[in-house]
């Protein structure tokens, strides 16, 4: 191992109650990472915001207890890795690439993305502004609709207004929508915080479980639909997959099924006539084209029975665990994971000589 060679710093964890899928994510990619060319730098952060930088890698591990830490009542480190406190700009380094495996709030809404470009260091994955407005889901429907690409009915609802007069917002709701309705916080991934309401009472409480997590929510028409998903990869030139689907067996996963019970099942390609499949394709292409896009990133869509497709949510940082749908979408166009990974490392260098050559 030559120390010429460029360094993956992983940075992984977060403070975000996505924290434990992002370490199953990290433990993915470095499972695939090519160490003939690189090393990986562990640096962790743990549910407080602590930053620490944990060992250098150069093999695969065998378990992902390398990447983990646990800490006692007095600060201490009693489970893990033996690793350094470090102050965030202390990542800094030459001949580096930083790659964040950061799920949800505080890793995929451009605020890491933000402090990479000030450290002026590559890093694998979004930018700044596609990162927050992919993340808002509010936001992402107004970008959306402005690029003609077909959503389900929604109505915003703020904190503050439905604390000031929670009926006039249920009115706005049923006056809008029908029941069932999808109640989201407007910035959270993976199916945090998010409930179906069968009624104004669910619908209520629906809410009050969305403000646990943000104090913007979505209110989403609930329809009859399959779950089509289509991977993105690319800057300039943009590519895609053929749709996945999560085939679901209940109304609606949830986090817990998504990642702890892993009771999803996922048919690749899906089961849609060629045009259906062609117009997902069209659309993620349009959508992370209009959001600024670069590296990487899942369109999650709906498709109703008479074959209507709307476009649910652009994922700029999609789950890389075992059970992920992203590099498994990959994977049947012929590019394994392990050229994915590469291929992401090439997409962010190319990012940062492009914007080097601006300034």
């Amino acid at each position: 191992m030559e120390d010429t060679q460029l360094k993956i710093i992983l940075l992984y964890g977060g403070k975000s109650p996505e924290h434990d899928v992002a370490i199953l994510s990290a433990f993915s990619v470095i499972s695939a990472v090519y160490f003939d060319y690189y090393q990986v730098q562990l640096v962790y952060i743990d549910k407080t915001g602590q930053w620490v930088k944990g060992p250098l890698l150069t093999e695969a591990p065998e378990t992902d207890e390398v990447l983990r830490l646990t800490w006692d009542t007095t600060g201490n480190v009693v489970e893990g890795f033996s690793g350094k406190v470090i102050a965030a700009g202390d990542i800094k380094e030459d001949n580096a690439i930083v790659f964040p495996v950061l799920h949800g709030p505080n890793g995929e809404d451009g605020t890491i993305q933000g402090f990479l470009e000030t450290l002026d260091m590559p890093y694998i994955g979004a930018g700044v502004m596609t990162s927050a407005c992919a993340m808002d889901k509010i936001m992402t429907k107004y970008i959306l609709q402005a690029a003609g690409i077909p959503q389900v009915p929604f109505v915003p609802v703020l904190k503050n207004q439905w604390k000031e007069n929670p009926k006039q917002i249920f009115d706005k709701c049923e006056g809008t929508l029908l029941y069932p309705m999808f109640i989201k916080p407007a910035n959270m991934g993976s199916s945090v915080g998010i409930t179906r309401a069968e009624n104004r009472e669910e619908l209520q409480n629906a809410l009050q479980e969305a403000y646990r997590y943000d104090s913007r929510a979505l209110v989403e028409q609930g329809i009859d639909a399959r779950e089509i998903e289509v991977a993105v990869l690319g800057n300039d030139d943009v590519r895609t997959t053929l749709p996945g689907e999560v085939v679901k067996e209940v109304a609606f996963y949830d986090y817990n099924a998504k990642y702890i019970d892993n009771t999803i099942q996922m048919a690749i390609p899906a089961d849609v006539p060629e045009d259906v499949m062609q117009k997902a394709r069209d659309y993620a292409k349009l959508a992370y084209t209009m959001l600024g896009g670069t590296g990487l990133s899942r369109c999650d869509f709906f498709l109703t029975n008479k074959n209507e497709l709307f476009l649910n949510e652009l994922n700029t940082m999609p789950g890389f665990t075992e059970f992920s749908m992203y590099p498994l979408l990959w994977e049947n166009m012929g590019l394994k994971y392990g050229d994915l990974i590469e291929e992401l490392i090439q997409l962010g260098l190319k990012r940062y000589e492009q914007q080097a050559a601006f300034e």
